[in-house]
């Protein structure tokens, strides 16, 4: 597999987060996230000086790409949440080992939905995302083995399967809470990034049907970035730089989506 290092990516390096690994504050997010719709470079033009500070994100590119290198061609990740009453009721996120991005849920759209509605929406993962989830992967042994913790007084959060396949492995376990830090971590970055699928999903339908509804929308979106982060913003930025650029839309909502881009960032 060949890797190449293109510049444009050093800057989005740099919005890369750090986790938080406690078990606590994860299932806290895990919750936030999963209940979310239901309870709700610059790069100067000649040379390019390269300072001690540009070598953080250079080294981090680096190391993403020798993760990248050591997956196996073909290989694919997905996570799947199965939660009835919750909005969307079930969702797939799937990724493919050339950091390619798929995502489908099932449910409504909004409180006036007559029925469910089917959502589909392909993207392309960030390096640095696509190479800890298949690092975070491995860490998790392929998910082989004892993955659920089976304890009766865990509250019932969604059925969630993680799966994962390539020339030599096909793998898959089905839980509701794990006390494995690796797959802890990979739910919480699944569930991130579905709340952030459905905020596009959102911001897309109200920038086309109610258009008043963009603002208080962008701002539940700002509040859960701030809070928690939400991740691949980057994904929905096309939909995020149309709302920017729609001049019949208040000051204030095309200042929202700008700063969300520049949080994708």
């Amino acid at each position: 597999m060949t890797i190449r290092v293109c510049t444009r990516y050093l800057w989005k390096w740099w919005a890369v987060r750090n986790e938080d690994t406690e078990v606590g504050c994860d299932s806290i997010f895990l919750a936030d996230a999963q209940h979310f719709w239901h309870n709700f470079f610059r790069m100067n033009q000649g040379k390019f000086r390269i300072s001690r500070f540009a070598l953080v994100p250079i080294g981090l590119l680096l190391a993403g790409t020798v993760l990248l290198q050591g997956q196996q061609s073909g290989a694919a990740i997905a996570f799947e949440q199965a939660f009835p009453g919750s909005e969307p009721e079930h969702y797939v996120i799937s990724i493919t080992s050339d950091c390619h991005g798929a995502y489908q849920s099932e449910g409504k759209l909004t409180d006036q939905s007559a029925a469910e509605e089917s959502f589909h929406f392909d993207f392309t993962f960030t390096p640095a995302t696509c190479a800890k989830i298949f690092d975070l992967t491995k860490q998790a042994h392929y998910f082989q083995g004892k993955v659920d913790s089976k304890k009766k007084n865990i509250a019932a959060t969604g059925m969630k399967t993680l799966s994962y396949k390539d020339d030599q492995r096909n793998t898959k376990a089905t839980y509701n809470y794990s006390p494995i830090p690796a797959v802890l971590e990979l739910t919480t970055i699944f569930q991130s990034l579905g709340a952030t699928m459905e905020f596009g999903r959102r911001l897309e339908y109200d920038r086309r049907y109610q258009k008043l509804a963009l603002d208080e929308d962008l701002k539940k979106m700002e509040g859960a970035t701030g809070v928690n982060g939400l991740e691949e913003i980057s994904a929905i930025a096309p939909t995020l730089q149309k709302i920017v650029d729609d001049p019949s839309l208040m000051n204030v909502v095309r200042a929202r989506a700008q700063r969300l881009i520049a949080a994708g960032k």
